[in-house]
Order: structure tokens, then sequence, then C-alpha cells
């Protein structure tokens, strides 16, 4: 697994990264033993680059995380995780986090959001605490779209200054929009971006995004490369979602056209999914969420291993058609 450096820093990533949003029981809830095992078959697949956020289950992806890592050599990986919603004493909770966060976890904590300097700081230290670390090798402000300027005014200068100090190794934002990710691009001095859903096969409006993180020396994270579950499998499964609801028909189509393109040449759906994002020079790498051993391995193998320029072009064709037929 090749390892790249993220803009200026010091701070690395593998190729594929591990998405640790499933260790916190993402709709479903996953073992202890399991979550272990998922991490450690990325470790032997050689995934050196593992994010996580207290959003994640409440702080139990986290604490998973941190507890999966404890024994390997510090300096061989490194760890992101994100501030901007705190988490507090529920006061009313409910029993189950699943109607309000999409985490099958107790609802003992609330997120408040908070992407003051003051937040930042406390964000920090309670995710150091989960995950046992002295340090945090990149911190991305979490989907500030409705704390923007918050998060541009405070947060990120904040962890500019934590950066500047040596105390964190990289700053960036992560974001299922690419409007805040431009803002925070051409405004502030960030050296990453986490951009999950819009760089993928299927959906390509982040374009203007890395055009400006190229211009800038700012590298990508594509997060989210399956869309959440429609690439995921050869073909669509009938209950697949897409930008986690209902697959729209057109959308749909698209995706069987893309299926249809990769049995020509000899591939499958998520494989050209995986890929996809690394064919840009501003990707660093692609982060997806696995959730048992088996998809790891087996997105580890895609990522290894690119397509042909005749089967790009083929599934590039593919989706230049299927968007500009205003008939779809």
């Amino acid at each position: 697994m090749n390892i790249t450096r993220l803009g200026r820093t010091h701070a690395h990533v593998s190729t594929l990264g591990f998405g640790a949003a499933p260790l916190g029981n993402l709709y479903s809830a996953v073992g202890d033993d399991e979550a272990r095992a998922t991490v450690d078959a990325a470790w032997d697949a050689g995934l050196r680059y593992f994010d996580t956020a207290p959003h994640y289950g409440l702080g139990l992806s986290e604490r998973r995380l941190g507890e999966a890592l404890a024994h390997r050599p510090r300096e061989e990986f490194s760890v992101s995780t994100k501030v901007g919603r705190l988490l507090e004493p529920h006061p009313a909770p409910t029993g189950s986090d699943l109607a309000a966060g999409g985490f099958a976890v107790p609802d003992t904590l609330i997120r408040r959001p908070d992407y003051s300097a003051s937040g930042v700081l406390r964000s920090l230290e309670a995710s150091l605490d989960r995950l046992r670390l002295d340090r945090i090798d990149i911190v991305y402000v979490h989907d500030p779209d409705d704390h923007l300027d918050a998060a541009v005014g405070e947060a990120l200068p904040a962890l500019l200054n934590l950066r500047d100090q040596g105390v964190v190794g990289a700053v960036g934002v992560g974001a299922n929009t690419v409007g805040p990710l431009l803002r925070a691009v051409t405004e502030t001095d960030i050296d990453t971006v986490m951009v999950a859903g819009r760089w993928t096969l299927l959906d390509r409006t982040a374009r203007p995004l890395l055009d400006a993180c190229a211009a800038r020396g700012v590298s990508v994270v594509a997060a989210a490369p399956f869309n959440s579950g429609l690439l995921s499998r050869p073909h669509p499964a009938a209950d697949a979602t897409f930008d986690y609801g209902p697959v729209p028909p057109a959308v749909l189509r698209r995706v069987r056209a893309l299926v249809e393109a990769c049995a020509r040449h000899r591939t499958v759906l998520p494989h050209a999914a995986v890929r996809f994002p690394l064919r840009s020079p501003e990707v660093a790498c692609v982060v997806a969420g696995f959730r048992s051993g088996d998809e790891v391995r087996a997105a580890a193998r895609w990522a290894a291993v690119d397509l042909t320029e005749e089967a790009w072009n083929d599934l590039d064709g593919v989706v230049a058609a299927e968007t500009s037929d205003p008939t779809r």
C-alpha cells in the first residue's frame, strides 16, 4: 500500500484508508470482537490510515479504534478525527441513537454543535482520551455547512495554531457538500479536505474543488467511494441506498449501465468505484467504511490494481452520456 504525504505537512496516509464509522455501530450493531478483527485485517492488508469521529457511535468508534491500535507501533500509522460536535450527557435519553444519529448505541450522550476555539480544544482532548493517543495526525472540521462562519473564523484558526505548534500534524475540513470545502480551501491555510460521496465513479460534482486544491497545494481525501452502498456490490442490491436514501430511477439506470461497462472489461463495479478517485493526482487516498475483514481484503485488492485505459474510457463515456441526456 503506497504512503502519501498530505499537502506540505509531514502527515501521511495510505492509498486506501479505513473509515471507522461502522465501528460505531452505523445502522446496526457490530460486536467488539468483530470490530477488532476488522481493524486487524486492515492492518494486515497494509492500511495505515484510520479515520474516525466523535459523531460515530457517540464516541464508540474512537474507543474501539484506540483499543485496536494500542499495540501497534505509533510511528507506523496515522489517525484522523473530527471536531465540531461535542458529546455531552443526554438530558432525556430515549434508549437508542438510531433515530437521531443513525448509530445502534444507547443515546446516553447527545451531540452539541460547537465550532468555537474552546470547543475545538475540548473536543480534541476528549478524542485523545478515547483514542488512547498523545497526538492526532489529522484533524478535520466536521460537516460545518450550517456553521461555516464559525468554522472559518474560529475552529480552523485554532486548529492551524495547533498545527503550527506541532500539536497536530495536518488540518482540514470534511463534508458531504462541495461549497463549504471550496470556501475553506480558498479562504484558509488548510492542508487537506475530505470530500464524501462527491468524487466517485457515479458523482463527479467535486471537480471544481479538486481544481482549487490543485492550485493551492491542498490534498484531497476522497471518502464514501461506494455512495453509501450503491456501488459496493457487482450488481445493485434490492435495498441499496444512494446518499443514505432511496436510489432515484435515473441514478439506478446509470449504475446498471456502469455494471455492463465493467463486465465488458472483465471487472466489477466496486473495483471501479475504489479506483476511480485515485485517477486524480489531487487525491492522496480513498477512504471507505468497513464492517468485516472480508470487506477490507476485497477493497485492498481492488485498490492495488488499476483498470485499463480502455475500461476508463468506456466508463467515462457511460457517465457522460447518462448525465447529458435531458430525458433521463
